[in-house]
């Protein structure tokens, strides 16, 4: 439905677009958004149609400006730990099986960060202004605002962003590893979407197996990073897809790789 806060659009090539749009809040996080985009990833996880997703704030002013904090304002402790143990729209995005691209424009903002430091790769227009600014309320990043970010701008950087609660312009946050592509204004979701279009004509096992590999070297020592790639090629190399690309390699012809 058109007012939906989380639409979906499949398109012909592979791709599925994400859109948020509350757009009168600044696309801020609240339960039905965080509910109804893990709904959308769930589903989208199980569409052999689709091999890569966009994901993007609907408007001209913010991805996400944050978690909506009227929602949570009221809780007790025990009240918002008894939210965290359920699974989280953050974890669900990461655990995404297929590439996902966060598109930023405007405000991205504490939860919003949160949400795009989620996903694997970032485009950032010239409008983007990152920031965890949970200190500012007294509270800290609990969503990936210090380990994920860590492990992609690294400890300093990661320190210095949360610790004084500050706005990261766009141009920065691409200096300094926080996105992977800057561009000018209102081109974030059409790089996106080229980035996607560069993903998605390949073999979805081999996308999913990448993936997969890469979050463990986050997480792993070398050691055993080293051990899974290696069983993750031989998985790849036994695929259907991994067969018909190396005929179609020989053979001199694109691979028309099925996900198999």
């Amino acid at each position: 439905m058109s007012d939906a806060p989380v639409r979906v659009e499949i398109r012909d090539d592979g791709i599925a677009v994400i859109t948020l749009d509350r757009q009168d809040k600044l696309n801020a996080l609240n339960e039905e958004v965080r509910q109804r985009l893990m709904d959308a990833v769930d589903a989208l996880s199980e569409d052999d149609r689709v091999r890569v997703a966009v994901l993007h704030g609907a408007g001209d002013k913010a991805f996400v400006a944050g978690a909506d904090i009227s929602e949570f304002a009221a809780r007790t402790a025990n009240e918002q730990r008894q939210v965290y143990l359920r699974r989280r729209v953050y974890d669900a995005l990461a655990a995404f099986p297929k590439p996902i691209i966060a598109a930023v424009h405007g405000y991205c903002l504490g939860g919003g960060s949160e949400l795009a430091l989620a996903c694997d790769v970032r485009v950032a227009d010239a409008t983007a202004r990152f920031s965890q600014a949970e200190i500012r309320i007294g509270l800290i990043p609990g969503a990936g605002g210090t380990q994920r970010l860590a492990r992609l701008v690294g400890p300093g950087q990661a320190l210095r962003i949360a610790l004084t609660g500050e706005m990261i312009d766009a141009e920065e946050a691409w200096r300094i590893g926080l996105v992977e592509f800057l561009v000018e204004e209102g081109q974030h979701l059409d790089k996106a979407l080229e980035v996607a279009a560069r993903m998605a004509r390949w073999s979805p096992v081999s996308l999913r197996l990448i993936k997969q590999s890469v979050q463990a070297a986050m997480e792993t020592p070398l050691s055993a990073g080293l051990e899974l790639e290696k069983e993750l090629f031989l998985a790849a190399f036994g695929s259907e897809d991994g067969q018909e690309g190396v005929k179609a390699f020989t053979e001199k012809r694109k691979p028309d790789f099925k996900g198999r």
